[in-house]
């Protein structure tokens, strides 16, 4: 069954809040021992145990060395699937990238180069959010619902259901919701971007 995102998105928080404080208890760590090696404010770690705080990747990527553990540790992942079909009833939300919600749509096939996605963007980015990165590979992106902006070398463009773009994604690239309604795109991408690691967050990092 498919979930709400906002809902989604706040059960995750919890969840994710709730799995740090649980680890850092169990290794006998303080809020204060966790901020310093994490170099995370104790009054923001506080507010993210508790659920009431976002987090960023790259801060829970810091709190999950500290903790000894894979991000992919933080999330519950649906199960793998094998078979070459995959139903609309069976797409699970793959993994949470900031305000990203990515649902696989192909199976873990042996040898495949194509990732195909359904992503949703939540409401209400801010252009502080934006960091174009780049990468080996291709995209395509369809945009099915909404208005989706889209940063590429120096241009910038926005695009309406039904616009879609083709890029070499070693070419400085982001995207962004700035309107306050959801906005769904399929993305067909190359090479695979997960590769079979649930909850494995892009590297942003490859091809800079």
């Amino acid at each position: 069954m498919k979930c709400d995102e906002k809902k989604w998105g706040e059960n995750v928080k919890k969840e994710v809040g709730q799995k740090i404080k649980e680890l850092r208890l169990a290794k006998e760590l303080t809020l204060k021992d966790l901020s310093e090696k994490a170099d995370l404010s104790i009054g923001f770690l506080s507010q993210v145990e508790r659920g009431m705080a976002s987090i960023a990747v790259t801060s829970l990527e810091k709190i999950a060395q500290v903790l000894d553990v894979d991000l992919a540790f933080f999330f519950t992942l649906p199960q793998k699937h094998e078979t070459n079909i995959m139903r609309s009833y069976e797409q699970e939300v793959f993994s949470v990238e900031e305000s990203r919600f990515y649902y696989r749509l192909a199976s873990d096939v042996e040898g495949k180069v194509l990732e195909p996605m359904l992503i949703n963007l939540l409401p209400n980015q801010s252009r502080e959010e934006i960091s174009p990165y780049s990468h080996k590979g291709e995209e395509f992106v369809y945009v099915l619902e909404g208005v989706l902006t889209v940063f590429m070398g120096e241009e910038e463009y926005r695009l309406n259901p039904g616009d879609s773009i083709h890029m070499f994604s070693s070419v400085p690239h982001e995207w962004a919701n700035f309107t306050n309604k959801l906005v769904k795109v399929l993305c067909v991408s190359t090479p695979v971007i997960f590769k079979g690691d649930k909850g494995k967050q892009r590297d942003r990092t490859e091809g800079n």
